[in-house]
């Protein structure tokens, strides 16, 4: 008898299930309106202050939550109901979106009190400490609503810490395992078609009807995911983590990364590499020094990487899943690094848009890969201390990264500090290939399951 077809390959298998379709939905409209609202702020900030210090500011307010509050993020997600814990930090973020709004709108009419006066002297102080290359008459740091922005994204950040384990690990949850890795790609894909179309929306809606409007529809659609959660259930009942609460059970997730060599490294590459090689930050200075174009360039220089990702996305949501996914890994993050390279040497405007849809594009592998790792190879009691882990790694390159590139491009200007960092990440490439080869080894993804 001649052997059985293979199965065959439902790029569509995990949006067969309508509780995952909800939960889904509700937060890309929620990521949408935080992407609109991200690049509102910077664009504002920037406008009122000048500043690439005050931009890597703002990076530097997302990650100090981060550092103190992931773990801590992670236990909760692994003992406390999952949905809660995602519709009360989503639903009072869109509450300071809300405040975010009145501040921008009445921005005119706060008073210069001493406290916020005191404060923006101190952020000059900051500026001028790194911004030496720069005429110090061209900074302002004399808008009263600095600070007080600059005060709601520090709340925000640590409600969305607290919350983004709970949103990774209840994916997991909602369909059956054979569709999990389908489900992450799905999730790479709505998150890309966010920062695409978010950003792109953000910068017109910024230019046309003013920055109150884009925090308004941030708060909006936030309150979407709340709406949308009441209908979400689980397919499959949680597994609470059981034991004390000591620091060994806090730790666990560091734990076990510690002993999965391949989640090591693939973080590690992600971490390292969005670290040295990340631009978003500087789009601002190069849209208004470099390319020399107004908030809708701004706004299509900061989707470009999200069309690209997005492009990759569904190449690989409609292909069978990779077949050495490490060794993609490591030529897709290589690959990163040179299109960042390209972008900061670039002085056309339509280049840069081609290289920054190149780093999306790669970019986007690297997240499938490792988001398949981190849930596959997880048991459901470790899986919101294992994501918590993750997103220190993750999510402190992408705040770090942004810090380092604001300094850095006060100190020597946004070209070196771009260029640098794409050369850096191709030297970081070359360190975790040799370091860990289990990487360039790994098997197909559907052939990984969780361990204990």
């Amino acid at each position: 008898m001649s052997a059985p077809p293979a199965a065959r390959h439902d790029p569509y298998a995990a949006l067969s299930h309508p509780t995952y379709r909800r939960y889904l939905a509700g937060s890309f409209l929620a990521l949408f309106g935080r992407q609109m609202g991200t690049i509102a702020v910077t664009w504002e900030v920037y406008q009122w202050t000048h500043s690439a210090t005050a931009l890597g500011l703002v990076g530097l307010l997302n990650v100090l939550p981060l550092l103190v509050l992931s773990l801590p993020a992670g236990v909760l997600a692994d003992r406390a109901d999952r949905r809660t814990i995602i519709a009360v930090t989503t639903g009072s973020v869109a509450v300071l979106s809300l405040l975010l709004a009145l501040v921008s709108w009445q921005h005119a009419r706060i008073p210069d009190v001493p406290l916020l006066h005191h404060a923006n002297a101190g952020l000059l102080r900051v500026a001028l400490l790194f911004e030496r290359h720069v005429d110090p008459a061209s900074l302002d740091f004399s808008q009263p609503a600095l600070p007080v922005v600059y005060a709601l994204l520090l709340l925000m950040a640590v409600l969305r810490i607290l919350g983004w384990p709970s949103r990774t690990a209840i994916i997991p949850l909602l369909l059956p395992a054979r569709a999990l890795s389908n489900a992450i790609t799905w999730n790479s894909s709505a998150f890309e078609i966010a920062t695409m179309a978010g950003p792109a929306l953000g910068g017109f809606l910024v230019a046309k009807a003013g920055f109150p409007i884009v925090y308004l529809l941030d708060a909006i659609f936030g309150l979407t995911l709340v709406v949308l959660l009441t209908r979400v259930t689980y397919l499959h009942p949680p597994q609470p983590a059981t034991g004390n609460r000591t620091w060994r059970a806090t730790l666990a997730g560091a734990e076990f990364i510690w002993s999965k060599k391949v989640i090591l490294g693939a973080s590690s590459l992600d971490l390292f590499a969005v670290l040295l090689g990340g631009a978003t930050t500087l789009l601002p200075i190069y849209a208004d020094k470099i390319l020399h174009v107004d908030a809708i360039g701004f706004g299509w220089l900061r989707a470009a990487p999200s069309i690209g990702a997005f492009s990759m996305a569904m190449w690989i949501a409609h292909r069978p899943p990779l077949r050495r996914p490490g060794l993609a890994l490591l030529w897709a993050v290589a690959g990163f690094g040179t299109a960042i390279i390209a972008f900061g040497l670039s002085h056309w405007f339509w280049l840069s848009l081609v290289a920054l849809f190149f780093t999306g594009a790669f970019d986007n592998v690297s997240v499938v890969v490792r988001q398949s790792l981190v849930q596959l190879l997880t048991p459901d009691a470790l899986r919101g201390r294992v994501t918590s882990v993750n997103q220190i790694f993750i999510g402190s390159s992408n705040e770090i990264g942004a810090l380092r590139a604001g300094l850095m491009a006060a100190l020597f200007g946004p070209v070196a500090a771009v260029v640098a960092g794409g050369a850096g990440t191709l030297l970081v490439v070359a360190a975790i290939a040799r370091s860990v080869p289990a990487l360039r080894q790994l098997p197909p993804l559907e052939k990984l399951g969780p361990e204990s």
